[in-house]
């Protein structure tokens, strides 16, 4: 049986799709956190950000739920994969983990896109309440490493006040930008966890 080699047009074109998506839902997230931060998160609607992203309100929702979703996409992103990094540590130290997972997020940060979303997270309160929520995954599973590391139970209430403490330090520092104050910030943070569960170890 003679097999037909694709063209190179053909084995093209799944990654030019997948870029195009990329790219459209690079722009709706673009022109939602400007009109965020314009606007405010309330008055601007889906119809609002698809204009300004030229695509359809209907393609806007085909990548998003809900304005929420829009407007959290990058910090949710980050959250999973910070949830994943503790769930896959191994023998890693908790501090170990979060000190990596910083520099890995910096890298693979957009600075045009963080400067956007500090914008508007600063004209939008509300929003950081929602961040902070999300963040609940990546606490539980810092309380297990927490408790795993001390031996103390799961359910015992210094680990999850640690991983709640690490997870507000980390949105702190997640918002950033480069330079020597990110540098001091994370040291801070690994050295502050660090002693806080080794105080936790010795009870």
């Amino acid at each position: 049986m003679t097999v037909t080699e694709p063209s190179s047009g053909q084995r093209d074109q799944p990654g030019l799709r997948e870029r195009g998506k990329a790219r459209r839902r690079d722009a709706i997230i673009r022109a939602a956190y400007t009109l965020f931060a314009e606007r405010g998160y309330d008055t601007t609607t889906v119809s609002d950000i698809a204009a300004a992203a030229e695509v359809s309100p209907r393609t806007v929702a085909m990548y998003f739920p809900s304005k929420q979703d829009i407007a959290l996409s990058r910090f949710t992103a980050a959250a999973d994969s910070l949830t994943a990094d503790i769930r896959a540590r191994g023998t890693e130290s908790v501090t170990a983990v979060l000190a990596r997972w910083l520099r890995d997020e910096h890298k693979r940060t957009d600075a045009g896109l963080k400067r956007l979303a500090l914008r508007m997270f600063a004209a939008n309160p509300e929003l950081n309440a929602l961040r902070t929520a999300r963040m609940a995954a990546a606490i539980d599973e810092g309380a297990a490493a927490v408790a795993e590391e001390t031996g103390l139970p799961a359910d015992s209430p210094g680990p999850r006040m640690a991983a709640a403490a690490a997870s507000a330090m980390l949105i702190e520092i997640s918002d950033l930008m480069p330079g020597d104050e990110r540098d001091a910030a994370v040291a801070t943070l690994v050295a502050f966890l660090g002693a806080g569960i080794a105080t936790l170890s010795q009870r």
